[in-house]
């Protein structure tokens, strides 16, 4: 077999395996229940897929070695930044590491392929391969800062009803346990992300974490300060007997506002994004059209002047 069909053959496959493994990535961790379901209906899945499946997951987190920070502030500060991002799990840090080293080789071994193989020039594949790795370096970091972003202002939406929920609950009589509870269940179809919060900080608190320290780690895995200051507010009642309620209501009406002030702020920023698109897609098409003859007719003329007398 010719060198150049070999190396194509290893091409074919490594890209197959690649988008194999993005397949496999994509598709996701099914839950118990959903297991068992398929079991008592009989329409499990096949157990290779599964097996291809974890073993892909066991794999990525053992190609995160390289870039592994070396310093334990560096590793605890992406630690923080992947629960800010609602990533909890233990093997986080590496499963996002392994998948940054991923998309970091996968373009520059097939960037050299393809300039092996001759398909582009080797300097311009190496090139592209290059570039394709920056982008896997960087990209990733861009991701999780825009799903912490996202979650964040998920919260900042939820948290004024979830106040307002919260009140009336303890103004009914509930404790702030069990207001806490009616919350997450009440608004897990509305704001499923804050609802599924609430749960985990009602769950510290049966585990004998007070009520403020359960919600000052709730702000701490959403990164908001007004998440923190509510729970100062919470501590502070609970240490001075005053009112719960009344504070509760004061505090709600404050993100409320700052809730309006936010949403008008984004509006204000609509403006600037929209100009840039504006500017290079829609002014070049106005400049060629009432530009475009005139700029004709100039380039005729010169050409007359330019040509040689009693020329046509």
């Amino acid at each position: 077999m010719p060198v150049n069909a070999t190396i194509a053959a290893a091409a074919f496959v490594a890209i197959s395996s690649l988008i194999l493994l993005c397949f496999l990535l994509v598709s996701g961790r099914r839950s118990a229940v959903d297991v068992r379901l398929e079991d008592l209906s009989g329409q499990s899945s096949s157990p290779d897929l599964s097996s291809v499946r974890e073993l892909a997951r066991s794999a990525l987190p053992r190609m995160a070695g390289p870039l592994l920070p070396q310093s334990q502030e560096d590793r605890t500060r992406l630690q923080a930044r992947l629960i800010q991002a609602g990533l909890y799990s233990r093997q986080a840090l590496y499963f996002f590491l392994g998948v940054k080293m991923v998309l970091i080789v996968t373009p520059v071994f097939l960037g050299l392929v393809i300039g092996i193989i001759g398909l582009v020039p080797f300097s311009y594949g190496l090139f592209l391969g290059c570039c394709g790795g920056v982008t896997g370096l960087i990209g990733p970091g861009f991701w999780l800062d825009r799903k912490t972003k996202k979650r964040q202002t998920s919260f900042r939406r939820a948290l004024p009803d979830a106040l307002d929920v919260l009140v009336i609950c303890l103004e009914g009589g509930l404790s702030l346990p069990a207001a806490l509870r009616r919350v997450s269940d009440e608004l897990r179809t509305a704001h499923p992300i804050l609802a599924n919060e609430l749960s985990i900080v009602q769950r510290e608190i049966h585990l004998g974490r007070s009520t403020g320290e359960a919600l000052r780690q709730f702000g701490t895995r959403a990164g908001l300060e007004e998440i923190r200051t509510l729970s100062s507010v919470i501590i502070q009642t609970e240490r001075f007997g005053s009112g719960l309620v009344k504070s509760l209501r004061v505090h709600g009406e404050s993100l409320r506002e700052k809730r309006l002030q936010y949403a008008e702020e984004t509006a204000q920023k609509a403006a600037t994004k929209v100009l840039f698109p504006t500017v290079l897609f829609i002014m070049p098409s106005l400049f060629v059209v009432i530009l475009g003859p005139g700029v004709i007719q100039i380039l005729d003329v010169f050409s007359k002047i330019g040509s040689p007398l009693g020329a046509p």
